[in-house]
């Protein structure tokens, strides 16, 4: 789910739902009496959050061959297996191939990823000449099969020979482990389509509708998405936990937006509660509820993996207690409280502050505390509203008698009802941030460090020009020449392996501030100004390139229109599975809460379709730089310029940082994918496909 600092919040907002795993040695007899108190029935592992922690591990043992990565997988999967101990059942489940409306986050995710990847290797060449002419001997570039993430990527072979392994291991391990001697284990790879968690769901609401189903059966699922606690409530099982790192705050400040974050990390304020704080509502007007505890305001601040892979358990059937204290709704009689309908309103609600399937609302934000104001506006218009907003057991109505979409309008108008406020207040904090920002350069540049700064910058600019400033040289420069003469064996091993860590501390460093756009004082654009007079029209001329006033309106109305369709299609996904294969949000940006008026006109319906082949979805997810990942006629079709279909990949692509201060946060506007267009020139290849060899 695309609400990157949902478990933070949650975590911090309930916090009795967490506790702590035990993980005993791992020589302990997996068999005996789980020190964690609670006897788990099934374990399911979303192997996506084990395969990018083990390709691109956080710490410093980072593996250069495919091997060292299964060898890693095993070990991940044997610590998860320590802590759980399963009796009955362990479900792995690796992404297969994603419906259409998820595939366009995957393309940007992985064109931004190769953008990044290519930045960063060009800086590392330019510092490494750099280090050559100051004659600091560093270790040379290791040759490895890991240099693109993104042949994690249903169809790649890579993602066929981890199957492979993956069933060689689990029988290994049901051959000669006790514990995996007595239960069912199933491993659903890249082959099956679906992704990994809603295969999972799927499985778990097959499981449910079985004669003889034990409702008391105990479930605990592992990955590091934050849909996961969604997906667990939607069961409405009682005994759910999930199981997940341990989240810290990172100080070091931030790195590219290269996927293997994005997986393992969450954004968000280590202690703010955001501009709506727990309890504002309750003895206070409208404008106490935009209230910003100014010492934490807004943090960005990002959150890692601990490194030393400490696990929580996240108890579901607290959270739901929780739940039914929090949305507790006024007595009426005309409405009887009913905590699984509440429940399935809750994960209604949060879609509107991020999902993985449409793009962001520009008026909710979780770290301003975009949920608690959701929640509010919930328990406070439930009565006018008319009663729930969703009833999923009428998930299977052909019209639409799962969601009600006239009370879904009014709560959403509603929230909208907070925009000018939340702009406003939003405007000043940046520019609020932005002053702090120049007051502090300006006082920590006295005149003792004035020549210091124009030398640093000189420098950054000869490294920019690929020249190594005539600063480096201003030590012993006699010394340097020598050391250059030495002959490589001669040189200290140790002072390589130093020069070499300063090397990528200073690659990781200048990478960190080519990524923050306030450095220095610099502000980037916001042609927008959200909050200022005529901010509405001017968002619709800058993202959606409507003019006049007849063609904003128009182009609101359709925008509504397709995002009230997605509301509808990842309310289906997350219930019964994938309601359409081909559906997808055709826009980059998506409206504003007070934009959406009209959704009681949408279609409801949707066309199945078939899920893309995984050569197809390639083809629609990786940019050029990772056409090593296809087969040869099928890279001619990405990188050939005669290509039909060449316009799909652009090596350059604009990235819309406006308003933002991270590049990490911005846009990639990417051509979206024509599937009719794409689908003719691939079937055209399918009878040239060769079996390969991959061992």
């Amino acid at each position: 789910m695309g609400v990157p600092s949902f478990y933070r919040w949650l975590v911090e907002k309930y916090p009795k739902i967490v506790n702590d795993a035990v993980l005993e040695e791992m020589n302990v007899e997996c068999s005996t009496k789980n020190p964690n108190g609670t006897e788990f029935d099934n374990l399911y592992l979303d192997m996506n959050g084990i395969i990018h922690p083990c390709f691109h591990p956080e710490d410093d043992s980072t593996p250069t061959t495919f091997e060292e990565v299964f060898n890693k997988i095993y070990e991940y999967i044997d610590r998860l297996f320590k802590i759980v101990r399963p009796r009955k059942l362990l479900f792995l489940a690796i992404d297969g191939v994603a419906p259409r409306a998820k595939m366009n986050q995957q393309r940007a995710r992985r064109f931004r990823t190769a953008k990044d990847t290519q930045f960063a290797e060009e800086m590392e060449e330019k510092f490494r000449k750099q280090f050559e002419k100051e004659g600091k001997a560093v270790l040379p570039k290791e040759e490895s099969q890991l240099s693109d993430s993104n042949v994690i990527t249903p169809g790649t072979v890579f993602m066929h020979i981890l199957s492979d392994k993956l069933r060689t291991y689990i029988t290994c391990r049901m051959s000669e482990n006790p514990a995996w001697t007595n239960i069912k284990v199933i491993l659903s790879d890249d082959n099956v389509p679906g992704e990994g968690e809603h295969k999972i769901m799927s499985f778990i609401r097959a499981q449910r509708s079985s004669p003889g189903y034990d409702p008391n059966m105990r479930h605990c699922l592992y990955g590091l998405d934050a849909d996961l606690i969604m997906l667990a409530l939607a069961t409405h099982e009682i005994h759910f936990s999930i199981l997940r790192e341990e989240i810290l705050a990172k100080n070091s400040g931030y790195g590219l937006s290269i996927e293997s974050t994005t997986h393992r990390a969450d954004t968000h304020s280590l202690k703010s509660r955001g501009w709506f704080k727990e309890r504002p509502w309750q003895n206070s007007s409208i404008e106490a509820g935009i209230e910003l505890e100014k010492s934490e305001m807004c943090k960005e601040e990002p959150w890692i993996v601990n490194k030393k892979q400490k696990y929580q358990f996240l108890n579901v059937w607290i959270l739901r207690e929780y739940l039914a204290l929090d949305m507790k709704i006024p007595t009426s009689d005309k409405f009887e409280y009913d905590l699984e309908r509440v429940i399935d309103d809750f994960i209604f609600i949060c879609f509107f502050a991020g999902n993985d399937f449409l793009p962001h609302m520009p008026t909710l934000e979780i770290h301003e505390g975009g949920i608690d104001l959701l929640m509010h506006v919930y328990k406070q218009e439930f009565v006018n509203l008319g009663g729930y907003l969703v009833d999923m057991q009428r998930v299977q109505d052909k019209k639409g008698g799962y969601i009600k979409l006239k009370r879904v309008e009014a709560f959403i108008l509603a929230v909208g009802a907070f925009e000018e406020k939340i702009f406003s207040k939003r405007t000043n904090l940046r520019e609020g941030k932005l002053r702090r920002i120049l007051s502090d350069h300006r006082n920590s540049v006295t005149k003792s460090c004035k020549l210091c700064f124009i030398q640093k910058d000189h420098e950054k600019n000869q490294l920019d020009d690929g020249i190594s400033s005539d600063i480096v040289y201003s030590y012993d420069i006699a010394n340097v020449h020598r050391e250059s003469e030495l002959s490589a064996s001669a040189i200290d091993v140790d002072r390589v392996q130093n020069n070499t860590k300063e090397l990528k501390k200073k690659l990781k460093e200048y990478i960190k501030d080519q990524s923050d756009l306030f450095k220095d004082g610099f502000l980037a654009t916001d042609k927008v100004k959200l909050g200022s007079l005529g901010w509405k029209e001017r968002y619709y001329r800058e993202k959606f390139c409507a003019q006049t006033l007849e063609e904003i309106e128009e182009t609101r109305r359709n925008v509504v229109a397709r995002y009230g369709e997605g509301l509808c299609w990842v309310l289906l996904y997350y219930y019964s599975g994938v309601p359409s294969w081909t559906w997808f949000y055709p826009y980059h940006y998506g409206p504003f809460a007070s934009d959406l008026k009209g959704l009681t006109q949408i279609n409801l319906k949707f066309q199945k379709g078939l899920p893309f082949k995984p050569f197809d979805q390639l083809m629609g997810v990786l940019p050029p730089r990772s056409a090593h990942a296809l087969p040869i006629s099928y890279k001619e079709l990405m990188v050939d310029e005669n290509s039909n279909i060449f316009d799909f990949y652009p090596i350059e692509f604009e990235t819309d940082t406006d308003g933002k201060r991270f590049l990490w946060q911005g846009i990639s506007k990417l051509p979206f994918i024509d599937e009719g267009r794409l689908l003719v020139e691939t079937r055209k290849l399918e009878s040239e496909l060769k079996v390969q060899n991959c061992n």
